[in-house]
């Protein structure tokens, strides 16, 4: 089953995670490398800053553009990865192990259609 693990992140987070450095991107390749090898790793994506972010609503018929996350709080989506694995269980351990876990939060979402 293909899990969508949701990285989530704040100002605080970051520097915190970065204040680790070349442990935490230790931390990161060596999950990566193991999901890797297992066959469980489908994709993911690191993405920028809430800075260069847009919102796109559709109102009355006509595009309405905002700069800037969709969520009215601190946190935003920082990154993604989809994982094929045998369960929810193992998902979660996967999110569980990711360091931004630890600081903000990772969100587990079962994949129950995929866009060809």
């Amino acid at each position: 089953m293909k899990y969508l693990l949701m990285i989530y992140t704040n100002p605080a987070a970051q520097e915190a995670l970065a204040g680790g450095g070349d442990a935490v991107m230790a931390e990161v390749d060596a999950l990566m490398k193991e999901l890797s090898e297992s066959g469980e790793l489908v994709g993911g994506m690191a993405l920028d800053g809430p800075a260069a972010a847009r919102t796109v609503k559709v109102r009355a018929g006509a595009p309405v553009i905002t700069d800037g996350p969709f969520l009215e709080a601190k946190e935003y989506l920082a990154g993604y990865l989809v994982v094929d694995c045998a369960g929810l269980e193992r998902a979660t351990e996967i999110a569980a192990r990711w360091p931004d876990a630890r600081l903000c939060a990772m969100e587990v979402w079962p994949v129950i259609d995929e866009v060809a």
